[in-house]
């Protein structure tokens, strides 16, 4: 018994700490970062409810797990209302050699399990960097719990020297990608301007500079986390109706 309490106990700590983060993203009016917190502390607090066999403990996990879950479900209700409202709006500002602004830091929130289907439109995936930035955007997809089948990309062609590198490397991330259960279409168009990805759960997020807001590296391997931006600012919208400009 002693054993099983202790093997419980890192759930408890890790649902604990999860849960508190909740709460003060709530209290900060965060409610979609919130929501995801409430999610996974919520499921962690199961999981603890179903190795424990003492009834007092379980009758006191039980009734936590319904007040998050009433919580968790409020927040929903008015997340799903902003969207249909089309007044949902978050902007993030990224300072000039800040770090600390992965792929995943900034989109994980906003992909949840029901993504199935990608679209990014961005006119400036051509050099070898740019090229990267994209692949390691797609890895981020392929890494977390989203289930994505197609991405569809929309970029234009470089026209100059660099055609060749830019068409061969595109498909070697497509072969990459299909080797994953990936499909990726590509299409390219001499008038596309706007910078933007949408996913199928409805939103949608406007980058001022594209996938491509890290610096060039001087170096040719840095880890994304600690690659330092350029000035920008993001912003995300459920829908065509919101933005999240960044």
């Amino acid at each position: 018994m002693a054993a099983r309490n202790s093997g419980q106990q890192p759930h408890g700590v890790a649902a604990s700490t999860l849960l508190k983060r909740a709460v003060e993203l709530d209290s900060d009016s965060r409610y979609q970062e919130a929501f995801v917190c409430y999610q996974e502390g919520i499921d962690m607090l199961l999981q603890l409810l179903k190795g424990t066999k003492d009834s007092a403990k379980k009758c006191h996990l039980r009734q936590k797990i319904s007040d998050f879950m009433d919580r968790a479900e409020e927040i929903k209700k008015f997340l799903e209302q902003e969207k249909e409202d089309g007044k949902y709006h978050k902007q993030i500002k990224i300072e000039e050699n800040a770090t600390g602004f992965s792929y995943e830091s900034l989109f994980q929130q906003y992909l949840n399990a029901a993504v199935t289907e990608v679209w990014i439109e961005d006119p400036y995936i051509r050099h070898t960097h740019q090229l990267y930035n994209f692949l390691r955007f797609c890895e981020m997809l392929v890494k977390l719990p989203c289930k994505v089948k197609t991405i569809h990309l929309l970029t234009s062609m470089d026209e100059g020297i660099g055609k060749g590198q830019q068409i061969s490397g595109l498909e070697e991330i497509r072969e990459s990608l299909c080797k994953h259960g990936i499909e990726l279409e590509i299409e390219f168009s001499s008038s596309i301007h706007d910078r933007e990805i949408r996913f199928n759960n409805g939103w949608m997020i406007k980058i001022g500079r594209g996938l491509d807001y890290f610096k060039k590296p001087q170096i040719t391997f840095l880890p994304g986390i600690l690659m330092p931006a350029n000035y920008n600012s993001r912003g995300v919208s459920p829908k065509e109706k919101n933005r999240l400009a960044f």
